[in-house]
């Protein structure tokens, strides 16, 4: 069996045309969906990249991998996807990024430049294309092309100047698909694509895609909800801009970079398909975190709406036995990524995972016990932090600079680090416009939350004990 594992970064769930945009075309992603299954409550455990995708590399929550910020390292105790691929015999290749940082601890050159990054690759990939945000391959190759010198940002803003053919999503399929063909046995590859990510700047005839005047309109601003998303209204590079026009068109280039990275991925499905392989390889499909795109007056990624959280999920091909075009409305999170995974590839499920595996649902079932809400998290320390805050050792007050959500079906309870909380009634009104101070629905979810947090500490021994007999293996092995 193949493996194609993909993630499209900051994409919002709402954006599939699958799940019912009124305007967004999603073609290659719908047909996914349709030969497959659908996770339509899926949400990513935190943001922005880093956070995110050391959630869904290792399977754990931020509060146990506590990689806070981008730049915040990854530990390298930590099983994670690619690791786990090569277990069952694969060398897992990157195409794309991770966002990873090196755990200081595994360094002996105090000058390796792996410390100067925090777009670093995940252990255990093999980086066939690795596209960080210098876009080092891709501005090259756009050099050979007659465009000239570039830096990253310059190339990605002035994306609409060029054919989308020359997009770097486009430079990242084109890549793959030789790397493809020239496999004659059983691969593992990891397609990060870097679109609908910030420049909002759609490739190509992608840019006009979409008019402005159609995109809709953005939720409006809840001014008072907390003061932590006051504040956050204050700061230039995330607040929305004021501009309805202006507004518009940046939505616009959100839902054509949508389209375009959808593009460039079913030209991937569509080789695999015209090759016949495509059912032989289980594909699936997700992104780190979502984008604000205007609601609530922000843009990017952050805080505690679900704007910035929810995202895709959609699973394709040999581990799906059950109805093809299932649509799963129950709760699931990117933390159940790696545990899939490993059983679909035969590999015991790293006992670190605070997921599950989706197999049953894959199978057409449903699993006996199941999460009724779901989690995220967001740290914003490095908001605070500077060269010379991170100097004489840690900063206790820093650990009150974070947030956790609980997402029930019918309200979201947010519990920030200072001891205030917010509790919003989501039944009540979706736009998260109405909260409540109801003793009898608060004090359930925060007692919720606290067995939640309970129940997620970071355990890999806390089953295991030594003595005689034991040794420190599970309790079946040991009675065994």
């Amino acid at each position: 069996m193949n493996v194609l594992f993909v993630t499209l970064d900051e994409f919002r769930a709402d954006c599939l045309s699958a799940a019912g945009h009124p305007v967004v075309a999603t073609p290659t992603l719908d047909a996914l969906a349709a030969e497959g299954v659908r996770f339509a409550s899926h949400f990513s455990q935190a943001a922005p990249c880093a956070p995110g995708r050391a959630s869904l590399y290792t399977g754990t929550y931020q509060m146990n991998h506590r990689v806070v910020a981008n730049g915040a390292p990854l530990e390298d105790r930590f099983d994670n996807v690619a690791r786990m691929a090569r277990r069952a015999g694969y060398v897992p290749a990157l195409f794309g990024y991770t966002d990873q940082g090196v755990d200081p601890s595994t360094v002996v050159d105090p000058a390796d430049p792996r410390l100067d990054t925090y777009e670093g690759v995940l252990p255990g990939f093999d980086p066939v294309l690795h596209l960080d945000g210098r876009f080092l391959g891709w501005l090259a190759w756009l050099e050979e092309l007659g465009y000239g010198t570039m830096t990253a940002p310059d190339a990605l803003r002035s994306e609409p100047d060029r054919p989308a053919e020359h997009s770097a999503s486009a430079f990242l399929s084109d890549r793959l698909i030789d790397w493809i063909d020239g496999r004659d046995g059983p691969w593992f590859v990891h397609a990060s694509y870097f679109r609908p990510h910030f420049p909002y700047a759609a490739a190509g005839r992608f840019a006009t895609r979409y008019d402005p005047a159609d995109v809709g309109d953005a939720l409006p601003p809840l001014p008072g909800l907390h003061p932590l998303y006051d504040r956050a209204r204050g700061i230039e590079l995330v607040r929305a801009p004021a501009d309805p026009g202006e507004l518009a068109r940046l939505r616009a280039q959100y839902f054509g970079m949508v389209s375009e990275v959808d593009h460039q991925l079913g030209r991937v499905v569509d080789h695999l398909r015209s090759t016949g392989r495509l059912d032989d390889t289980l594909v699936v499909v997700t992104s780190d975190h979502g984008e604000q795109l205007g609601d609530h007056g922000l843009i990017w990624k952050l805080g505690f709406f679900e704007e910035s959280y929810r995202v895709p999920c959609i699973v394709r091909g040999p581990g799906v036995t059950g109805p093809a075009g299932r649509v799963v409305d129950a709760f699931t999170e990117a933390v159940d990524v790696l545990p899939t995974l490993a059983e679909l590839l035969g590999q015991e499920v790293p006992v670190q995972c605070d997921g599950s595996s989706l197999v049953p649902f894959l199978a057409g079932d449903e699993p006996p016990r199941w999460r009724t809400s779901a989690h995220y998290e967001w740290d914003w320390r490095d908001l605070v932090m500077g060269p010379t805050r991170t100097s004489g050792g840690p900063d206790p007050r820093l650990e009150r600079y974070n947030l956790a959500v609980e997402r029930t079906a019918t309200h979201a309870y947010v519990q920030f680090a200072d001891g205030t909380w917010l509790c919003v009634d989501l039944a009540a009104d979706p736009t998260w416009a109405t909260t409540t101070e109801d003793p009898a629905v608060v004090l359930p979810l925060a007692q919720s939350m606290l067995a939640w947090r309970s129940t997620h500490l970071g355990g890999a021994y806390t089953q295991r004990l030594l003595g005689p007999g034991r040794r420190g293996l599970w309790p079946e092995l040991a009675a065994g």
